[in-house]
Parts: structure tokens; C-alpha cells; sequence
């Protein structure tokens, strides 16, 4: 599985707000941009399509911006992947329906690759963004970014 540039910003602005959830306010989109070195115009079109995807909400005006629109212990990492980036697999043959083989019952390889794609599964099927969140926090402030603004 590869992340795109485009799936990467969307799991650092859903993180970003998930970091802020509970707080009552929107989040601007230079904020949410800052916070990942992410670039705004970029962050712009993958925020609106979370916002038709149902993960986020926006809030116009002075104090406008983004907001999750459900908590973040009911978003995990893999329903933001699959939004954003499609099916996890690492091959395309693990899909359900696939035809576009003439050795797909007897590749040795496709039980491996099916293997892979469950591994990857579990991990970002359970992950949720409160879990995420609450790593971020625990997280020495060594490790934390210079921009990071104090929640």
C-alpha cells in the first residue's frame, strides 16, 4: 500500500482536528496547513472532499473553518485511506470480483498478497483518530513540531 500526497494531508488534517475536537470552534484552513506543512491550496480541495466524504464540516465567516463532523474515536485511518486513496490492497487481484487474471486460482503469490492486505488491514481498521490523537499528546515534547499550537 502507498500513501499519496493527497491521502497523507488528509490524515494530518483529520488528526489536526481531531486534536482540537471538543473545543467548540473551526479551524482554519491555515491553521490545519501549518500544523502539517501542508500546502493551502492543496489542503483546500482534499478538505472539501472530507466534507463530502462526511468526515468533516465547515463554518463560514470571521470565525469559520473546519470541524469534524463525528467524534474521532468513530473515524479510524483506514476509513480516511479508502475515502481518499481507494482500495488498501497491495495488488489488485486481492479485490473481490477481480477477473483480470487467467492464473488467479492458482497463483501462489495471490494468498500472500491477500495475506498482506489483511495485515495492513488491521492496523488502520482499528486505529481510530482519539487513539491517534491520544499518542500525539503522550508523545515526548522533543518529538512535538516547533509549529505546534498549544492545545
Amino acid at each position: 500500500m502507498r500513501i499519496s500526497y493527497k491521502g497523507d494531508y488528509a490524515l494530518k488534517a483529520i488528526l489536526e482536528l481531531s486534536l482540537r475536537y471538543g473545543y467548540g470552534e473551526a479551524v482554519s484552513i491555515n491553521e490545519i496547513a501549518a500544523s502539517g506543512d501542508m500546502p493551502e491550496k492543496f489542503l483546500e480541495q482534499i478538505l472539501l472532499a472530507l466534507k463530502n466524504g462526511g468526515f468533516v464540516k465547515s463554518k463560514r465567516g470571521v470565525k469559520g473553518g473546519f470541524y469534524l463532523a463525528k467524534a474521532p474515536g468513530s473515524i479510524t485511518v483506514g476509513d480516511v485511506i479508502r475515502f481518499i486513496e481507494g482500495p488498501t490492497g497491495p495488488i489488485s487481484c486481492v479485490e473481490e470480483g477481480y477477473k483480470g487474471c487467467k492464473d488467479l486460482k492458482s497463483c501462489i503469490f495471490r494468498g500472500v498478497w491477500k495475506e498482506v492486505g489483511q495485515a495492513i488491514s488491521l492496523v488502520i481498521d482499528t486505529l481510530t483518530f482519539e487513539k491517534l490523537a491520544f499518542r500525539y499528546k503522550e508523545r515526548p515534547v522533543d518529538e512535538r513540531p516547533v509549529h505546534e499550537y498549544s492545545i
